[in-house]
């Protein structure tokens, strides 16, 4: 595997989502650049999610672990990837199918470049009645994505910040992304579209609204972090 390659492990943790995971999948797989391979780990589901996974067994590879959480799914994803980019996608939400190719074309023509995010847009799933609707407002303009769904990163420069942290219950992505600010890892930003994130009944930060206080925890780590290394 030459590094000049760009071999991409697309990585899509999923836990009890049959109802999005197919058409998730569809969306990896009809990238105008195609992933090397395709990984989805099942954090324990009890749903269908399985069996959807399988029905794309000649593309996808499909593996379990018992429920830990996305982070931890990630984290087995990453561990399983032969890839030399990672990139992420939840089981309800949606790339372009551009993504992949104008992200690897901003690697292309800046060397430096560590990871590259991209513009999203929230949508709500079709199947939400209109008072359901109405809860969760969708704004209508793109929002710049630091978001795991947006990101591709080398993978050694994944390695140098290291795995999510999974004693956060919401979060762990914001952590992460905190490090690699701390280890100074260069980033890009897309101004165009690369994601579409599905808001549902069951989103996590949703169904999880009891952690919140995780995020504060979070931001207060970093500076906390930040505040050791300049007294060294």
């Amino acid at each position: 595997m030459s590094d000049s390659q760009p071999l991409v492990s697309a990585i899509i943790p999923v836990y009890n989502c049959d109802r999005y995971l197919k058409e998730t999948i569809l969306s990896v797989l009809q990238q105008t650049h195609p992933p090397f391979e395709i990984l989805v780990i099942d954090d324990g589901s009890t749903d269908n999610s399985a069996a959807v996974a399988q029905e794309f067994s000649d593309s996808i590879q499909y593996y379990s672990q018992p429920n830990q959480g996305a982070g931890t799914a990630r984290n087995y994803g990453t561990q399983l990837a032969k890839g030399n980019y990672f990139a992420f996608l939840d089981a309800d939400d949606l790339w372009e199918k551009d993504k992949l190719t104008r992200q690897l074309q901003i690697f292309a023509n800046r060397p430096e470049v560590d990871m590259v995010f991209g513009q999203m847009k929230n949508f709500h799933s079709p199947e939400l009645p209109e008072s359901v609707k109405q809860q969760f407002y969708c704004p209508p303009e793109l929002i710049p994505g630091y978001h795991p769904g947006t990101l591709l990163i080398k993978r050694e420069a994944f390695e140098r910040v290291g795995s999510f942290d999974t004693q956060w219950k919401l979060g762990e992505f914001i952590d992460w992304y905190l490090k690699a600010m701390e280890a100074g890892l260069n980033s890009a930003m897309l101004p165009e579209l690369v994601l579409r994130r599905r808001i549902h009944q069951t989103n996590t930060g949703s169904r999880d609204r009891d952690f919140r206080k995780d995020y504060v925890r979070i931001v207060k780590a970093s500076l906390d972090r930040r505040r050791g290394k300049k007294q060294l």
